[in-house]
């Protein structure tokens, strides 16, 4: 009976041997299966947002520009698909450790187990992030620029200024060393391609007739959006499509802790955005005496944005906070880009670059372990180098091959100026 006792536990004791032998030789390829997993899932929901954005920017301008905006939507996210893979990818992650910029070079594959994720799902979620910039700049500049100069600054945003500010903390750059903190992109994506959006804005001028001779906004009637339907189904798409910004951002999910954050990033991105809606609701309605659907729509973008540089360490509370406060930063810089006369169609400047600011600037009163000079430090330099590279290169495309439609296609409308496709059977 011994002898069968200690047979059985010497059989027991070399099973358990090689299960934890097993275990251990496998660990690293779960984890490396469930890391790209999740980086896969979450680039399908940020692409998704590409259509957010075009239904967004469909529903927000006149009826007789709506072709156009499809057009540039699925343009910009080919050419950031294509640009991102010639040259930007290694722009960012090919830069020397604390250094400025990386090599023009295209991407290939370099994945192994213990990279902890496949290289291309890498390439890939970090591509639809670079297409997410470029879609902020596509709406801002809706109804008076021409369609391919829009296509050739869609691809030097997307392969060589974004790259230059992503690398400069997410490749290990200069920015990382000096301690500045971006979780998902507050600044680096949204405050990017709002910086773009402004300096485009700048170039073009406001649409024909859209401010009077006293600089007041003129009549809604002609410039009216054409479905609020539509660009509420947009508002819904990018709030759905912002977990997988947020949540694949975690990088990992190989463990407890990695998938408890991310339901956690979950929770807070769906906080903020509802803090956003809410508090832009209620200062619409009383400053300007009714509830302005717009600035609720805009408000869920803005709190979106703002929850982006950080949606891990705060409470719900904060969460909630973060975003009311980017909601109210978006109502008031709104007004404000009325009496610059800065023509905003969707009003991507408040709700991407304010609201991307105040959220990376916010990141020091949840997370201990960040400092506001380092904050301001990274926020103040993407912006300002995103704004005058951008400026310069408009100003380029202006001189030289135009950019602007001329007075007689913008009275036409850029659906029939443009791609010669109307949207519409009824038009306004």
């Amino acid at each position: 009976m011994l002898k069968k006792s200690i047979y059985f536990i010497s059989i027991l004791a070399v099973f358990m041997l090689f299960s934890s032998y097993a275990r251990a030789e496998v660990d690293g390829e779960v984890q490396y299966i469930l890391n790209t997993f999740l980086f896969l899932v979450s680039g399908f929901l940020v692409m998704w947002m590409a259509a957010g954005f075009a239904m967004l920017e469909s529903g927000m301008v006149t009826s007789k520009s709506v072709s156009v905006i499809c057009a540039k939507n699925i343009g910009l996210f080919s050419i950031a698909g294509i640009m991102f893979w010639m040259v930007g990818y290694n722009l960012a992650y090919g830069i020397p450790e604390g250094g400025y910029i990386g090599k023009f070079i295209p991407w290939s594959d370099a994945s192994a187990v213990d990279t902890g994720y496949s290289d291309g799902s890498d390439w890939y979620f970090q591509m639809v992030f670079c297409a997410t910039t470029v879609s902020i700049v596509s709406g801002t500049l809706a109804e008076r620029i021409k369609l391919w100069p829009f296509f050739l600054f869609a691809a030097i945003l997307a392969g060589i200024i974004y790259p230059i500010v992503m690398g400069w903390q997410w490749g290990g750059g200069w920015l990382a060393a000096a301690g500045f903190s971006d979780f998902a992109g507050s600044t680096l994506v949204h405050s990017t391609g709002g910086a773009a959006a402004l300096a485009g804005a700048m170039i073009l001028g406001p649409r024909l007739g859209r401010f009077t001779k006293k600089g007041e906004p003129a009549p809604v009637k002609p410039f009216a959006a054409s479905s609020i339907p539509l660009v509420t189904l947009g508002i819904f798409i990018l709030w759905l499509g912002w977990f997988g910004f947020n949540g694949g951002s975690q990088l990992a999910a190989g463990t407890l802790e990695d998938v408890s954050s991310v339901a956690t990033i979950y929770i807070n991105t769906n906080l903020a955005a509802g803090g956003g809606v809410l508090a832009a609701a209620t200062v619409s309605r009383v400053i300007g005496g009714k509830t302005d659907v717009v600035m609720m729509l805009n408000g869920a973008i803005a709190g979106l944005v703002g929850i982006t540089a950080e949606p891990l360490t705060p409470s719900p509370l904060a969460a909630i906070f973060i975003g009311a406060i980017a909601g109210v930063l978006m109502y008031f810089s709104t007004k404000l880009l009325f009496k610059m006369k800065i023509d905003d169609v969707v009003g991507a400047i408040p709700a991407h670059l304010v609201a991307g600011v105040w959220g990376t600037l916010a990141v020091p009163l949840t997370n201990g372990d960040v400092t506001f000079g380092a904050q301001f430090l990274g926020t103040i330099s993407v912006v300002v180098f995103v704004f005058v590279v951008s400026l310069i290169v408009f100003q380029i495309i202006k001189n030289t091959v135009g950019l602007r439609i001329s007075k007689e296609a913008e009275r036409l409308g850029t659906d029939k100026a443009e791609v010669g496709v109307i949207a519409y059977g009824i038009r306004d």
